[in-house]
């Protein structure tokens, strides 16, 4: 199967106009079907991206979804875009399509400046951890980006296989060239058995952030080294928010007061309540 390469500067520039606008008229209600119908003729013809789009429009018409377009087109999109796709259109996960788009659009604008292995896994790990996308099949999809050389595919199979057990900042510190240097002023002759990933900022700033939340090390590489910054989900905090949490609030109320004049009475019967009005109750 082909596989995909790393694109023109072009093809990330257009990636990243049409995850916006993809992202942004699904927020004005507007059927993805709809949207990828017309969203070709928007892009820049003389890249693949149109192509790609309409190829996506069939099979999302054809299979309802659209991560199965993804999958089949891996000489253009990496499996790590299918994946994100696939994670926002699975049942139970808390995670949108919204959320999925914007960060495809924020890889692909930092794919379009001048990106770097060391930012790029950043970018995705803290993408998979942030939004609990799940490590074993993030990180094998991670491993088939074409960014990854050969050393890389082997780090990231390591990490698949050791991050439970190390942290996140050693994972980086022990692959920097700050390790190498450390060691080699113990021991002159010290020739690591793996290739150094990241420079000496990255390890400095791993170690610096050594037993703490790895949120922190994400943060402090998006400061100091430019890294891309992963998107967050904004907590609503509107009048509708509030009055939804009070009329929760105002059932639970009443929940207990029912159950409460019940016990009075000596009659609790529970089936005439909803079972869903206690899943939110707390504990006594």
């Amino acid at each position: 199967m082909t596989t995909a390469t790393v694109l023109e500067r072009e093809e990330y520039i257009e990636q990243m106009y049409f995850f916006r606008i993809f992202r942004e008229r699904m927020g004005h209600n507007l059927a993805a079907q709809e949207i990828l119908e017309r969203l070709h003729e928007e892009i820049l013809s003389t890249t693949h991206l149109p192509m790609a789009i309409q190829f996506l429009a069939t099979e999302l018409k054809h299979t309802g979804v659209l991560a199965s377009g993804f999958d089949r087109l891996p000489h253009y999109f990496t499996t790590f875009q299918g994946f994100v796709v696939r994670q926002a259109e699975k049942e139970g996960l808390r995670f949108s399509m919204p959320m999925a788009l914007t960060i495809l659009e924020r890889e692909a604008t930092y794919r379009a400046a001048q990106p770097t292995r060391p930012g790029s896994f950043v970018y995705q790990f803290e993408a998979i951890s942030r939004n609990r996308l799940g490590y074993d099949e993030g990180l094998l999809a991670m491993a088939g980006d074409p960014m990854y050389d050969e050393p890389w595919r082997d780090y990231l199979d390591m990490v698949r296989r050791q991050g439970g057990t190390y942290e996140f900042s050693d994972l980086v510190f022990v692959r920097s060239e700050l390790y190498v240097v450390e060691e080699r002023r113990h021991n002159p002759g010290y020739q690591p058995p793996v290739p150094p990933l990241f420079g000496e900022k990255e390890g400095k700033i791993a170690r610096a952030n050594r037993g703490r939340d790895p949120l922190f090390l994400f943060a402090a590489l998006q400061r100091q080294l430019g890294y891309p910054e992963v998107p967050r989900p904004k907590e609503r905090d509107d009048a509708e928010t509030k009055v939804e949490m009070m009329q929760t609030k105002l059932r639970e109320m009443e929940a207990r007061l029912k159950l409460v004049e019940g016990e009075v009475r000596g009659q609790v019967d529970l089936t005439q309540f909803d079972p869903k009005t206690f899943e939110n109750l707390p504990d006594e």
